[in-house]
């Protein structure tokens, strides 16, 4: 009987809503469970999980039976309610609208689960801004300069 093999290695970043920083130590890990428990939710590998207090990266192996805006609406959606039931902020929490949706070969995972378990030590040299515009770039993606995450004024 024929099946589908797939290996499809894709990193998200996307950012808190006006890049509050507001993801605070004290429930980041619980977060990133429950962003966990979404991804195995839709049959789809977690290979790694982290950010700072404004933005989060995700890298998972990807299953091709649901696309990519679909999972995105999932965690983003499903994330802010968790959030404002357990009232980890004050007020309303909200994710950015739009996200990055960047492909790697089986050969670069190591390099990207380690890129993205030091996330804090990367934006003590760069901010949020420099390292999207530079995936942007790197990765040869058009962009509109009106639309990419601004930096916090």
């Amino acid at each position: 009987m024929p099946n589908t093999y797939t290996q499809i290695h894709l990193q998200f970043v996307f950012a808190v809503k006006f890049r509050h920083a507001i993801i605070l130590p004290s429930w980041k890990n619980e977060l990133y469970k429950y962003i966990t428990g979404i991804v195995h939710h839709n049959k789809h590998q977690m290979l790694a999980i982290n950010g700072t207090a404004d933005h989060i990266h995700i890298l998972i192996g990807m299953k091709p039976s649901q696309s990519i805006s679909d999972l995105l609406q999932d965690i983003k959606g499903s994330s802010s309610k968790w959030i404002n039931e357990r009232k980890f902020v004050h007020g309303k929490f909200e994710w950015q609208e739009g996200y990055g949706a960047f492909s790697y070969s089986k050969s670069q995972l190591k390099n990207v689960i380690a890129y993205i378990e030091n996330q804090e030590d990367h934006h003590r040299i760069k901010t949020f801004r420099e390292e999207y515009l530079e995936f942007l770039t790197r990765f040869e993606i058009a962009y509109d300069e009106r639309y990419v995450f601004r930096e916090l004024e």
